[in-house]
């Protein structure tokens, strides 16, 4: 890709994140946290002091529902927001997958995952410039870590 192209592939990522910074999708915790699959996690980002409490409630092996709120950086906000997008209707072993290849995309210091890595992340590949900046990676994986504790919390009230 050529300069000028990269240029403005980034200024898309950008776009996104902020959209999804300012229209939270899944915003706003729904549900009972003591029904049967339901899951909550609390984590702060200690760097920053970014936060999130997320809830997601397993029906049948599948996400049925995902919400949550918070406080923080766009970056923490959109990728949260992101999440609820990318795993709301998915399989227990796709959102497994999908939580693994976001982690790699942040392990990638820029360079990305490729293009059907990236196809499958939908949204949450905007992320990928995020990783070139070692303090942002947290901030982007603190919804992603949420959902990881919130899912296995779900499976022990099952």
């Amino acid at each position: 890709m050529s300069p000028a192209g990269s240029g403005a592939m980034e200024q898309l990522y950008q776009q996104v994140i902020l959209d999804h910074a300012r229209e939270r999708h899944g915003y706003g915790l729904t549900g009972d946290v003591d029904a049967a699959g339901t899951g909550e996690s609390f984590q702060v980002n200690p760097t920053c002091g970014d936060e999130v409490r997320l809830r997601v409630r397993v029906d049948d092996g599948t996400v049925a529902e995902v919400s949550w709120e918070g406080v923080g950086c766009s970056i923490s906000q959109a990728s949260t927001s992101v999440l609820t997008d990318v795993v709301g209707g998915a399989s227990l072993a796709d959102v497994e997958e999908l939580s693994a290849l976001f982690g790699e995309l942040m392990r990638s210091r820029g360079a990305g995952l490729g293009a059907e890595a990236e196809e499958q992340l939908g949204d949450a590949a905007v992320f990928a410039g995020t990783s070139k900046y070692p303090a942002r990676v947290k901030c982007a994986l603190l919804g992603w870590m949420a959902l990881r504790d919130a899912l296995i919390k779900g499976s022990k009230g099952e």
